[in-house]
């Protein structure tokens, strides 16, 4: 394991380990690295979950409007968003990416080419599939949403 390269995201349920590609997005990988070591996604709720889809977080308002850091270009690629992608949430602009990720609970191949995939789930999707779900088509979750207790790159963590 590429401790600089994988992030931890500690759940109410336990740890998620998302090895994330530089290789494919190294822009947007240095952002959420930065963004973890700055502590900005600690407390960061889950604004967002579709069951069948995906649960989406990273905006510090917690509504979805909201983000962190500079934005983004797109750094679209061939890799398919399989169960486990973590992938970047964006406006109808593909440049328009900063702070919100979401992760794909199944193979969700209507999105490949068209969001930023930075990484993968490689333990605790168990811990992702128990995120608190949204109501209606949009996802929102209504409070108490869960949240991302504390997000860290490897590198840094005491274990």
């Amino acid at each position: 394991m590429d401790k600089e390269n994988t992030l931890y995201i500690d759940l109410k349920d336990g740890r998620v380990v998302i090895e994330m590609r530089p290789d494919l997005a190294p822009t947007h990988v240095a952002q959420i690295k930065k963004l973890a070591r700055e502590g900005k996604y600690d407390g960061v709720v889950f604004h967002r979950v579709i069951e069948g889809f995906m649960a989406q977080t990273g905006d510090p308002q917690g509504t979805g409007s909201g983000g962190m850091g500079e934005l983004l270009k797109s750094e679209f690629s061939k890799e398919p968003h399989v169960r486990g992608s973590v992938s970047m949430a964006r406006t109808n602009d593909p440049h328009s990416a900063r702070s919100q990720f979401f992760i794909v609970f199944k193979d969700s191949n209507f999105l490949d080419g068209q969001y930023t995939v930075w990484g993968k789930v490689t333990s605790g999707m168990e811990f992702v599939d128990k995120i608190k779900r949204g109501a209606g088509g949009s996802g929102a979750v209504t409070a108490p949403a869960d949240k991302m207790i504390k997000v860290q790159v490897a590198a840094d963590a005491k274990e």
